[in-house]
């Protein structure tokens, strides 16, 4: 895919009625908190308008004659009012009163406005996240974990800019309008109809840009999420490059969507400073327009320089919510394109829903039938072709067949990464369909050919399955996976920190705290696929009887292309190349003259069969 498409790709789309409704939804259950956020952006109106009166007072009545408007009679004592020196002591004080009341209420807001933003938006990433971890394997590698990575990390918070910093603003921008323009009426109706007049310039400009703003907006985030993907992609695939000498391709690559991203940030910006333009523009006529009427009115009589000074104060207070709101359309399309890119993820589907009523599992017995279980990848040919087989508790199933033939898929299917087309699978009799899918996971133990290990100390990787396992617990599995010896001779022990994917231990050594991880799990069923396939003949022999103590008691599927690690099993079974299955009585009744390693994993492209 060329950078063009990825500019021009259409998305999912909700219209903007639905997509606020989804953003309120998620943003209720701190509605407490957006109502106080209301609160003290609605006390903002008054406190603005009080900001002018001292200077009313000093020019009117301090420097000026005019009497003092009876309301400040009545409020003021007396001798407060007696001479222009009290006065002016007491517009100097008024100014210092309104200014500490005004941060006292931008304090409050701060800070519970910060609290419920990243409450909020905790609250939405945890959700995406939890989410994005029932969708299968075929979604993640299909979009890329940047993908995810990004709308979980960078799309989440529209929901605060929306409910929060989007929504409140624009509710107090509209009352202080509709206060400010209350007073300009009562002081000068006609001064009021010029200050007016800009509004439908302005809502017409908001709404000609708001959909190129929602376009580019999307665009963007499609390259700044590709840019990341490719970061990822050559950063957990580092030796790779360097081996093969790419290094300056995938550089180029980078760089070019990253361009790609460039242009499209450059291009929202000057379509947003375009807006911002003709917002200024447009203000700045109707200023003009009323300080020339607004004079003429003072030459005349009609207004008092004291008032004209108000009528303006008050004309910069109205037009900056005006601009607040035609700003706030533009950034909120932004974060509008953010939204949908959060709730189209939450939108995927799980391939494997849980059951209305799923049947709980405590311990399986681990029988297993296979009847009848065709499955394939998107509308590729099957993998899997009318499997059948049943495998009695306690006994060990080996699989072999040719890269790609579905040996891995078929372990898929067993912990339900994936359900079949056609057919059924049982687990002790019960449809897996029909299980409890976290009980049904539970009962499964799993040693993959490449262990998966993670950030964190040895002890904590091999607890993964059993977090609360007592450090003896750990101890034992370890010595029961021939691993004790050389966890002891690390740094710390089982205290070491295993840095990402464990690359700094011997393929070894990771297969070993992967099989003290599976002893650990002590699971029914355990499945093994290519266990010994990426390490040493040397290796393999204390791998095998650490597996061999595994496998004591416990239903097995082994994979393997080593044919002699499958001669302790009681079934044998090949996939053919059509996905059909073959029941050998041995290993010389397979017709396999070559096995490579079972290196493919999911299901695309379309050798992720197993």
């Amino acid at each position: 895919m060329n950078v063009e498409d990825l500019e021009h790709k259409p998305r999912h789309r909700l219209n903007d009625g639905a997509l606020y409704r989804r953003l309120l939804r998620q943003a209720r259950p701190f509605w407490l908190h957006i109502v106080g956020l209301f609160v003290l952006g609605l006390l903002q109106t008054p406190l603005s308008l009080l900001v002018p009166l001292p200077l009313k007072i000093v020019v009117d009545n301090v420097l000026g004659s005019e009497p003092l408007p009876d309301i400040a009679t009545r409020v003021l004592p007396a001798a407060w009012t007696s001479s222009p020196a009290a006065l002016l002591v007491v517009a100097a004080a008024f100014v210092v009163l309104v200014a500490l009341l005004m941060q006292l209420r931008q304090l409050g807001a701060t800070v519970l406005r910060t609290w419920t933003s990243e409450r909020m938006v905790l609250d939405f990433r945890a959700r995406l996240f939890r989410h994005v971890q029932r969708l299968s394997p075929v979604y993640h590698e299909k979009k890329g974990a940047a993908d995810a990575a990004y709308r979980i990390q960078r799309d989440a918070p529209s929901v605060h800019y929306v409910a929060v910093d989007g929504v409140i603003p624009f509710v107090t921008a509209t009352a202080t309008i509709v206060s400010m323009l209350y007073i300009v009426v009562r002081l000068d109706w006609q001064l009021a109809m010029v200050a007016c007049g800009v509004a439908p310039i302005l809502f017409l400009a908001s709404r000609y840009y708001r959909v190129r703003l929602r376009q580019r907006a999307r665009a963007a985030k499609r390259l700044e999420s590709r840019a990341l993907s490719i970061v990822q992609e050559v950063l957990t695939s580092l030796r790779v490059v360097k081996a093969f000498g790419q290094e300056d391709r995938e550089q180029n690559r980078f760089t070019a969507t990253s361009e790609a991203g460039m242009r499209q940030q450059v291009r929202l910006a000057a379509s947003q400073a375009a807006l911002d333009l003709l917002v200024g523009v447009t203000t700045a006529l109707g200023t003009a327009a009323i300080l020339f009427l607004g004079t003429r009115h003072v030459i005349d009589g009609v207004l008092s320089l004291g008032d004209l000074l108000l009528v303006m104060s008050y004309l910069a207070q109205l037009y900056d919510p005006m601009k607040t709101i035609s700003r706030k359309v533009a950034s909120l399309q932004n974060h509008l394109a953010s939204a949908e890119r959060a709730f189209a993820l939450l939108d995927e589907l799980p391939d494997v829903p849980e059951a209305d009523e799923p049947v709980r599992i405590e311990r399986a017995r681990g029988a297993v039938v296979f009847r009848e279980v065709t499955f394939g990848y998107d509308d590729e040919p099957p993998v899997l072709n009318g499997v059948s087989f049943a495998v009695a508790p306690g006994q060990r199933v080996g699989i072999v067949g040719r890269t790609g033939s579905g040996k891995s898929t078929l372990l898929h299917l067993l912990t339900r990464f994936f359900d079949p087309e056609e057919g059924e699978i049982l687990l002790d009799g019960v449809d897996l369909r029909h299980c409890a899918v976290a009980d049904l996971r539970n009962q499964f133990a799993i040693v993959l050919q490449d262990p998966v290990l993670f950030s964190t100390t040895v002890g904590e990787n091999i607890a993964y399955a059993r977090p609360n396992a007592t450090a003896d617990d750990v101890v034992a599995a370890a010595r029961a996976a021939n691993a004790h010896a050389f966890i002891t001779e690390l740094p710390d022990g089982y205290d070491t920190p295993i840095h990402e994917r464990g690359m700094r231990l011997s393929g070894g050594e990771r297969q070993r705290i992967a099989l003290a991880r599976a002893f650990l799990t002590d699971a029914p069923v355990l499945l093994l696929d290519e266990p010994t396939s990426s390490v040493d003949v040397g290796t393999e022999a204390g791998i095998m009887e650490a597996m061999e103590r595994l496998m004591h008691g416990r239903t097995t599927f082994m994979v393997a292309h080593r044919l002699g690690t499958l001669k302790s099993c009681d079934i044998l079974l090949q996939i053919e190349p059509d996905g059909r299955l073959r029941h050998l009585e041995t290993l010389e009744d397979s017709d396999l003259r070559v096995l490579g390693p079972d290196t493919d994993a999911g299901p695309a492209p379309r050798k992720a069969a197993g």
